[in-house]
């Protein structure tokens, strides 16, 4: 990646309401970040719908589709339009019962240059995941593009600091996180504010432990559970940008949709490394029990 400052925009989204209503919004708010000078731009995970994985529904099936597909075409069209790199989030239809949570990277000219299957599948109250998505197999390949290699992940990936370290390790010059996470509207504010803070606090220690600028951008708004036997979900947004060293760069609202714009310094990684060089003092030969599952004390 050159050292010129990378502009790079975060569409915090909220559902609108059908497929065509959820493009058109993001069409706008990707043509109002280019105006404003975006170079890069993220949506949030599985911005063509509402987060459906609060309940288990056959029928629900239905809104996956292919890629390429109608919405790869739509978010091609925006990305060729204003001349930027868009990171998207689909629910991909693979083959008749295989299905997929992945993320798809369209160049400035709309061709889709690369897609990321997302690895970890969470199963969850209210994020019953693992019904409808089978774990990813593309692993944790960078993509290239016109603004740089990208590392990116979806969401529940966010947790797992070796999915991080690995796309580091590949060369990933940014890693990026397309989410939906919110709170149970049951929980007190304590307990809120304590899932809040694990959430960001975890992804800025993968800035920190890689050297890596964190785009994480996120769901906001309430929706409601399909089934009426749970109160919803609560979409908290606080879509953020951290430093190589985990500062927060920009942080938006939690209730709005909003655009976040930051302005990335892209020369601080090779900066901070040679201060902190924690690639260089990885012991690489005594790290073989990171592969088990569990190492029994006994």
């Amino acid at each position: 990646m050159p050292n010129a400052p990378l502009s790079v925009a975060l569409i915090q989204h909220r559902d609108a309401g059908s497929v065509e209503a959820n493009l058109d919004a993001t069409a706008a708010a990707v043509a109002k970040a280019a105006a404003n000078g975006a170079r890069l731009v993220v949506l949030a995970e599985l911005h063509t719908g509402p987060y459906f994985c609060q309940t288990e529904d056959l029928a629900t099936f239905d809104r996956a589709e292919a890629i390429p597909g109608p919405s790869c075409e739509r978010l091609g069209a925006m990305a060729r339009d204003n001349g930027v790199v868009l990171v998207g989030s689909l629910f991909e239809r693979r083959a008749a019962g295989l299905y997929h949570n992945t993320a798809v990277v369209f160049e400035t000219d709309g061709r889709p240059v690369g897609t990321y299957r997302k690895m970890h599948i969470p199963d969850d109250p209210g994020y019953y995941e693992k019904y409808y998505f089978t774990p990813g197999d593309t692993g944790f390949v960078p993509i290239d593009t016109s603004v740089g290699r990208l590392g990116v992940l979806v969401c529940w990936d966010q947790w797992y600091p070796e999915a991080a370290r690995i796309m580091a390790l590949s060369g990933a010059e940014l890693l990026i996180y397309p989410t939906a996470i919110g709170w149970d509207p049951q929980d007190t504010p304590e307990e809120q504010a304590r899932q809040q803070d694990a959430w960001m606090t975890v992804q800025r220690g993968h800035a920190v432990a890689n050297n890596l600028p964190v785009i994480a951008c996120n769901r906001t708004g309430h929706e409601p559970d399909p089934s009426g036997h749970a109160p919803g979900a609560n979409f908290w947004g606080t879509s953020f940008v951290a430093g190589p060293q985990g500062e927060i760069l920009a942080r938006a609202g939690e209730a709005q949709p909003e655009i976040l714009t930051i302005e990335l310094d892209r020369g601080r990684t090779e900066a901070v490394r040679r201060q902190w060089p924690f690639l260089r003092d990885r012991r690489i030969d005594a790290y073989g029990p990171i592969l088990q599952r569990y190492i029994d004390p006994t």
